[in-house]
């Protein structure tokens, strides 16, 4: 009797799990590349701390041997590389990041090419958190706007697919606009930002002009520019 009972197998339960993660794009010189890198982290040392990086080969010409020297310069700079993306499989080793493909910022909806420019026409939707958003919390909301009644605080993230609009104090980092929504604006009653960014464009709390730290304000592109404005 004991002999006919089958022990049951137990499923592997598999989950779909998504995460935000920086995508660097190197430049020639590489050295001057990376002295952008080392004056960001000066500015803002936690930037990124803790944060995944996949490193965007496509507009450069790397060796094998460059590629793994760019990858050490990046991680005495104690930056975690998840992927590489834009080379050859063959330009990289075993011990070397994997090769990654089909990444997308955040949630793009696989429209065709037409509906391409009207996408920007549509009205995001939008979240509303009543509460605030405190130290060491994330939001991500790809899909639209997201309204905060109360305030960000320091080392916290704010990441919207549209606008940010914050009815508080904005402490920590709010990233608007990462779907390529390059009219998304970053509002917020008292600005005290670790860091702002727009459709990749981003300025650090060194690089806010100090006249505007504590007053109510609103960043915004221009070009490829982002400029911080006060909010009248």
């Amino acid at each position: 009797m004991e002999a006919a009972v089958k022990t049951q197998r137990q499923m592997v339960r598999l989950r779909g799990r998504s995460y935000v993660a920086f995508v660097f794009v190197p430049t020639v010189p590489i050295l001057d590349w990376l002295q952008e890198i080392d004056a960001t982290i000066a500015r803002s040392p936690g930037f990124f701390a803790g944060r995944p990086v996949v490193i965007d080969l496509s507009s450069v010409d790397l060796s094998q041997a460059g590629i793994g020297h760019l990858l050490t310069s990046l991680q005495d700079r104690n930056i975690r590389v998840l992927g590489i993306e834009g080379v050859e499989e063959a330009r990289l080793t075993p011990t070397m990041p994997p090769l990654l493909s089909g990444g997308r910022s955040c949630v793009v909806e696989p429209n065709a090419p037409k509906k391409t420019e009207t996408k920007a026409e549509t009205k995001p939707t939008s979240l509303l958190l009543e509460a605030p958003v405190r130290s060491g919390q994330t939001v991500i909301f790809p899909e639209g706007d997201i309204t905060i009644l109360g305030s960000v605080g320091s080392g916290a993230e704010v990441v919207a697919g549209g606008s940010i609009h914050i009815y508080g104090a904005l402490r920590g980092r709010a990233m608007a606009g990462v779907n390529g929504h390059t009219s998304a604006r970053i509002y917020c009653q008292k600005i005290e930002a670790e860091l702002l960014a727009i459709d990749g464009f981003y300025q650090t709390a060194d690089d806010i002009d100090a006249a505007l730290r504590g007053q109510p304000a609103q960043a915004f592109l221009q070009g490829n520019t982002m400029r911080i404005t006060a909010l009248n």
